[in-house]
């Protein structure tokens, strides 16, 4: 084998063999085989990554994120106390199983105006005795309305009586002024009768005792017509009496109503005062009753005390504090991943995750989930309208209930994932081409908005 690359290397350079001899450089020279064997290698290889270059690759948008319940009310909740109070007695630890209404913890009472053990049953008797007061002034509006009534019937009587009294001095006026002009008829025929009398007297052809008898007539007549006429004042003055007697009753009776009214508002004014302090007592009432009741703070549903955010026993704590957390019995988990602004509207509900629990060996190639070992398959749920604090989206991924890969049973709320959101195929070299570029993701279709999904469902019901 040697001879044969000697001779070969004697060929090429044109000399003999003792003369190559002489030249160490030309002991060196090798033939190209090795070089064209590497050649056929390389070759290899770029026909191989240009193969790979079309090879399809499933876009995705990465995103770290935790483990929490789906549902609010499945969360870790922080148990509050409604009242101040001093810490008496723990029924709990931290780890134990409680049911909806176990007590956790017993407060007692540290404020001044609650220390009085038989408070509700003062209260309780205030209420009674405002009752009572109420009753009272009732009946008593009552009988002030009875007594409104009662005057007012007196006042429509008394003016009938004072209208009749009034006709009726009317109908005296009217008969004495009658006999008043009577009697001065009388004493103008008597006068006449005198003054003739008297001129037959001078004549002689009357006696003295005759002309004395007219006198004493006629002085009869006039005395007839002064009575006649005083007792016409009188009755004037009667009936003038009877009208002021009139006037004045009717006021008289309305001071009466008016005062009786007057007393009546008062009474009713009293009552809705009382009214409002009673239901005031009645409302302070029930706030003790139900403070009583916070007492002792209870599980609000079932589930784990995870940590007692106070100690000891005798400590002082304020209303709202936050005593315990309680973490709910079998919550419906789900991922809460955070992705950034540029790749949000990439996404829409329904695209499939890929996701690595942290604690869970995996072997994860992003762009071939088919290849993929321990990851977990899900589905996005939710898309946060607004950004969070940190200044990216919110989604919440569920489990994908299409796929029976099933997630870890020990999961625990809290535990860090990675998670990636499934998009379109594109060849290999496009997505090197996209990364180098920074380029977003493609998309084949614009996701739908949730307004744009609901008015295409009512659309489809109607026309059904």
């Amino acid at each position: 084998m040697i001879n044969k690359k000697s001779k070969s290397r004697n060929a090429l350079s044109g000399l003999s063999t003792d003369e190559n001899q002489k030249f160490y450089s030309f002991n060196l020279i090798q033939s190209p085989g090795n070089s064209i064997k590497v050649t056929l290698w390389i070759r290899f290889a770029l026909l191989v990554l240009l193969v790979l270059l079309f090879i399809p690759w499933q876009q995705n948008i990465n995103g770290n994120g935790s483990v929490i319940s789906l549902k609010p009310n499945e969360r870790p909740q922080t148990l509050p106390s409604t009242i101040a109070g001093r810490i008496d007695h723990w029924y709990v630890q931290e780890g134990q199983y409680v049911k909806a209404g176990d007590s956790i913890m017993k407060i007692s009472e540290i404020k001044d105006k609650y220390f009085d053990p038989d408070y509700l049953l003062r209260l309780s008797q205030q209420v009674v005795a405002k009752e009572d007061v109420i009753s009272s002034m009732e009946n008593k509006i009552v009988a002030q309305e009875q007594q409104i009534s009662a005057l007012k019937q007196g006042l429509q009587i008394s003016l009938e009586k004072a209208k009749n009294k009034i006709k009726q001095v009317r109908f005296k006026v009217q008969s004495d002024s009658a006999e008043s002009r009577a009697n001065e008829l009388e004493y103008q025929i008597a006068q006449f009768q005198f003054l003739r009398q008297d001129s037959l007297y001078t004549k002689g052809l009357k006696s003295l005792t005759e002309l004395e008898t007219r006198k004493i007539k006629l002085q009869d007549a006039q005395a007839k017509v002064v009575s006649a006429q005083n007792k016409l004042l009188s009755s004037r003055n009667e009936l003038i009496n009877a009208e002021l007697e009139l006037s004045s009753l009717a006021a008289d009776y309305l001071d009466k109503i008016s005062k009786a009214e007057s007393e009546k508002n008062s009474a009713s004014a009293y009552v809705f005062d009382s009214e409002a302090s009673l239901a005031k007592i009645k409302n302070e009432y029930s706030n003790v009753q139900v403070r009583s009741d916070y007492y002792v703070i209870r599980a609000p549903q079932n589930g784990y005390v995870i940590r007692a955010l106070k100690a000891g026993v005798g400590e002082i704590i304020k209303e709202g504090d936050p005593v315990v957390t309680i973490m709910p019995k079998d919550p419906q988990i789900a991922v809460e991943m955070y992705v950034s602004a540029m790749d949000i509207p990439l996404l829409s509900r329904g695209r499939h995750v890929r996701l690595l629990f942290e604690g869970w060996p995996a072997m994860q190639f992003s762009g071939w989930p088919g290849v993929s070992i321990g990851t977990f398959g899900g589905t996005v749920s939710v898309i946060d309208f607004v950004n969070s604090e940190n200044g990216k989206y919110r989604i919440l991924v569920t489990v994908d209930s299409t796929n029976d890969d099933h997630w870890p049973t020990q999961l625990r709320v809290g535990s860090g994932v990675q998670g990636w959101v499934m998009l379109e195929e594109v060849p290999v070299w496009y997505e090197i081409w996209r990364q180098i570029n920074g380029f977003p993701p493609s998309l084949k279709n614009e996701p739908e908005k949730e307004k744009d999904k609901k008015k295409n469902t009512k659309g489809s019901d109607d026309e059904e």
